[in-house]
Order: C-alpha cells, then sequence, then structure tokens
C-alpha cells in the first residue's frame, strides 16, 4: 500500500524525537556553560583569563550539546530502522 512512505505516527515520533534532542541539548550546553562560567566568579579572575575560561566554556558547552544532539537523533534513527 504505501510501500516506502512513513505513517503519520512515524512523522509524529521523529518531530518529538527531534523536539526533545534539541531541548535536551540546550539545556545540557547551558549546563556545561554554567559550571565552567563559575569558575572565574569563585576564584575572582579577570582581564584575559576570565575571557579565556568564558570562551572555553562556550565551546565545551556547543561541543557538549551537539554531541548530545547527534546521540539522541542517532539512536532514534538505529531503533526506527530495526522497526522498534
Amino acid at each position: 500500500m504505501d510501500a516506502g512512505r512513513e505513517s503519520r505516527w512515524e512523522k509524529d515520533a521523529m518531530t518529538v524525537e527531534i523536539v526533545f534532542a534539541l531541548v535536551t541539548a540546550a539545556v545540557l550546553a547551558g549546563a556545561v556553560f554554567a559550571v565552567t562560567s563559575a569558575r572565574p566568579l569563585a576564584f575572582d579572575l579577570s582581564g584575559s583569563a576570565s575571557k579565556g575560561v568564558l570562551t572555553g566554556g562556550a565551546l565545551a558547552g556547543a561541543a557538549a550539546g551537539v554531541w548530545r544532539l547527534v546521540r539522541v537523533l542517532y539512536r532514534f534513527d538505529v531503533e526506527r530502522r530495526k522497526g522498534r
């Protein structure tokens, strides 16, 4: 009948999984950035040291967010292809 086409349920499941991946990636990125940006405040860093730690925190947060996004979507695709 609809060989090769996705059902409405599959499309809805995919949409939910994408939103879940985006939200959890944003939360993880924010948490990593918050933890790393707390160091300049706790140790009273200033100037270029503070800027370097904040830049590193932003990069670490972005990397953690992208890792989470890719991991969730990849896992969903593997499960979908198995037919679960």
